[in-house]
């Protein structure tokens, strides 16, 4: 049996205002033995900006400013800036996050060459209301019926503003996969990867085409019971021998509300949409007090990782309340992994491997 060892609180919020509330959700990126973290932090507005620090090995923090490195500046992010993720594509650094802007959360880009100073590029995910979403996708065939669920599953405040499909958990492949640039995203209920030549071609005459085509472009939909409510990416994939090593979360609902859990598979790495293996049970879920209770309870929200040696640590937010970190034997999850392994008879990976 795999063995995953909770590590415990690494982060918890402090007194100044952007962060007052709770921190969670962090970007991690890792350079040698030094990882630099952003990530999401409450302030006592309720609105959410992006703090950072600096960590020496996995667990110990060595630097940690005192203000927000990103805040909300835009009109799509007015309310919030959320959940980054962040790796780097030859030599320009890709941080994504969720702009929120009181009624809808989407996807978004900054860059950076150093670290310090990010440029945000706006929003790179289909901003399409879901009648016209539904009209383009279901010309390739009927939607699971959690689309149109999931998408008025929120609280639309009275504003003038147009109310769009949720669009959240973007993050980008670290290398450039057959020349092209691929991330995930996520609507509801399911993952999907677009790809490009570069960030100028996220038109609206892509997406529209993109859309038409929809279903080619789900990577993987909710299968087992941990996961059955709807999944999302998590952390940036991680290449291995085996395949990309995709951290994701998974939601299942309760009679005590949605339970989110880390789960794992493996991608093909020259073709992304081809699931080759995932688990069937959580890599980790909610147990420890920490992950029980807080502003939202039991959540395990995976978003950033690292490796030292052959130990995997995964950054996640604990109960939206505080950051947690876990570990595990990369090997021995690959293998794991390799022991779930879809048949290549399986009619919707054969249909992916002609793509």
């Amino acid at each position: 049996m795999l063995t995953v060892k909770k590590e415990g609180v690494i982060l918890t919020s402090r007194s100044f205002p952007f962060e007052s509330e709770a921190v969670l959700n962090p970007a991690i990126f890792q350079d040698r033995d030094s990882l630099f973290m952003f990530y999401r932090a409450i302030g006592n507005d309720n609105n959410s900006s992006i703090g950072f620090c600096k960590l020496n090995g996995p667990l110990t923090i060595a630097e940690r400013s005192e203000t927000p490195l990103l805040f909300p500046e835009m009109e799509i992010e007015s309310k919030g800036i959320e959940d980054p993720r962040i790796v780097k594509i030859d030599e320009l650094y890709y941080l994504t996050y969720t702009a929120y802007d009181g009624v809808n959360a989407m996807g978004a880009l900054a860059t950076s060459s150093d670290l310090k100073k990010f440029t945000k590029r706006g929003l790179i995910v289909p901003a399409y209301s879901y009648p016209d979403f539904s009209s383009l996708a279901e010309r390739s065939g009927k939607l699971n019926t959690k689309y149109k669920r999931f998408a008025h599953d929120k609280t639309v405040l009275k504003q003038n503003k147009k109310v769009l499909i949720w669009d959240k958990d973007l993050m980008f492949f670290p290398r450039r996969i057959k020349n092209k640039l691929c991330f995930l995203h996520r609507i509801k209920p399911d993952i999907q990867l677009a790809s490009i030549d570069e960030i100028s071609d996220l038109t609206k005459e892509y997406w529209d085409n993109y859309l038409l085509n929809f279903k080619k472009h789900i990577v993987m939909s909710p299968k087992y019971d941990h996961e059955v409510s709807y999944i999302g990416g998590g952390c940036p994939p991680v290449e291995t021998s085996a395949g990309w090593l995709i951290i994701y979360h998974g939601v299942h609902d309760t009679t005590n509300g949605y339970v989110y859990s880390a789960c794992a598979a493996l991608l093909d790495l020259e073709n992304p949409l081809i699931e080759i293996a995932r688990l069937p049970y959580p890599l980790f879920k909610p147990e420890a007090d920490w992950e029980l209770k807080g502003d939202i309870n039991n959540v395990c929200f995976p978003s950033g990782s690292a490796l030292f040696g052959d130990t995997l640590y995964i950054y996640y937010g604990a109960a939206d309340k505080c950051i947690g970190c876990a570990s595990t034997n990369l090997s021995a999850l690959v293998n794991e992994l390799l022991r779930y392994k879809k048949p290549i008879s399986d009619p919707e990976e054969l249909k992916k491997n002609k793509r």
